[in-house]
């Protein structure tokens, strides 16, 4: 017996009705993203190896452990990307953006790939939607983003999470912190690979989630106590804002996130109802990425929203932010002309932005019902051959089992005007 292939470890296919619920969360959170002038980009789904060691940071997990990395045919070594932002930073320095307008203001989605151990809301694979604001160091830019994914959490009918926020400084107060921090690291009883994290990069040790760790660290000097007055003034400036729009946030002294690029402004989306993997985005302040990637000084600020635990927030919420039929209009024909003739009458439908289907093959009518009642229509057109001699159709409301004969030069414009469709346009189709 021939073996059968599944889907790889840490990674899941995506099928209805699920994926609609997929779709909801990429259209809400770009559509609020396309509102405040976010542009569209694409980048590969693989880059160069040392893009991601020099952007994402040598001490991290990621770079450590996580990365898919392979040798191709012409022996270079490439990764598929753990995450959005090095490649829409390298993006951005090829093709020179920061030369025109500022700032440079992009969103992207796709997948992303690290090598972790899977567990619920932990994939192999994962989605984001992710956002750049490139050029300018302005604190409005910061809450700006997070407002906006905010709103689309919102727009999806979340409710039950909160905006974590905090400052990690910049190249002038982060120095004595780094110091201060070590030499408190120093006196920890940490184990040999903790104390390597610590050395390359010790704010890293805040982030580790072990318990042991966590109670060592507790009474660690913060970053938000140590910041200079001109971060100071940034953040004060976030959070002003952030009030300002209506955003509720809790300063988190502990906000590290996992990447070693961030400067001044971090935040995180945590959700109340996921357990362990509560983060369902986050993001902040890269003002030294750029230059490490080769490209000019230039300031950023962005965030990556996992789309595949929003999809279990709203699932923990009790929400279905889509419709859950899949066409309104289901054509049934009794006979394989009358299936030609709804055909017609489909395509027709379908270029007036209704959504139709038809009961396709030799299926009978309790068959082509039953397909209708699946669909989730609100009407089942329904016809026969003695229909097409009589030039009517029979139009069933699914909803109260209404019926009604409808001219079929008619029926278009009838269901039109019951499913509020567009009005015909003079040109460019049916």
């Amino acid at each position: 017996m021939t073996a059968r292939f599944q889907a790889p470890k840490g990674t899941y296919d995506l099928l209805p009705p699920r994926s609609a619920l997929f779709l909801a969360v990429v259209q809400a959170l770009t559509t609020r993203l396309a509102r405040a002038g976010y542009e569209h980009v694409q980048t590969p789904i693989f880059e160069d190896t040392a893009l991601f060691e020099r952007g994402v940071g040598e001490s991290t997990d990621v770079v450590q452990k996580e990365m898919y990395t392979f040798t191709d045919r012409g022996g270079r070594s490439l990764t598929l990307r753990p995450e959005g932002t090095a490649g829409v930073m390298r993006a951005v320095i090829e093709h020179h953006l920061l030369d025109g307008a500022l700032p440079v203001k992009l969103w992207y989605t796709g997948p992303n790939f690290r090598y972790e151990q899977p567990q619920s809301g932990r994939y192999r694979q994962h989605t984001q939607v992710g956002a750049e604001a490139v050029g300018l160091d302005d604190p409005l830019l910061d809450a700006e983003l997070i407002a906006v994914a905010d709103a689309g959490f919102r727009d999806l009918g979340l409710s039950d999470y909160v905006v974590k926020l905090a400052s990690l400084g910049c190249g002038q107060c982060r120095p004595p912190y780094r110091e201060a921090l070590t030499s408190f690291l120093a006196g920890l009883d940490l184990d040999a690979a903790t104390r390597e994290r610590a050395r390359l990069n010790p704010l890293r040790v805040l982030d580790d989630k072990r318990p042991e760790v966590k109670a060592q660290v507790a009474e660690a000097p913060v970053m938000l106590d140590a910041l200079c007055e001109s971060c100071a003034e940034h953040f004060a400036v976030v959070r002003r804002a952030l009030d300002s729009f209506g955003v509720h946030y809790e300063i988190d002294r502990f906000l590290v996130r996992g990447l070693d690029y961030y400067t001044r402004t971090t935040f995180e989306f945590v959700h109340n109802r996921l357990g362990a993997q509560a983060s369902i985005g986050g993001g902040g302040r890269y003002d030294g990425l750029i230059a490490e990637l080769g490209g000019p000084s230039a300031s950023g600020v962005g965030f990556g929203l996992g789309v595949d635990r929003i999809m279990l927030a709203c699932e923990a919420e009790g929400l279905t932010p889509y419709q859950d039929s899949r066409v309104d209009v289901f054509g049934v024909g009794l006979s394989a002309a009358a299936r030609e003739r709804l055909a017609e009458i489909v395509d027709h439908l379908r270029r007036r932005e209704m959504r139709a289907d038809l009961s396709y093959g030799d299926r009978g009518l309790k068959g082509a019902m039953r397909g209708a009642d699946r669909s989730g229509a609100q009407y089942a057109l329904v016809l026969g051959d003695r229909d097409i001699e009589a030039g009517v159709a029979q139009v069933k409301d699914l909803q109260d089992g209404t019926q009604e004969q409808v001219r079929i030069d008619e029926v278009v414009e009838y269901l039109a005007n019951r499913l509020g469709a567009p009005p015909r346009r003079i040109s460019g189709g049916a």
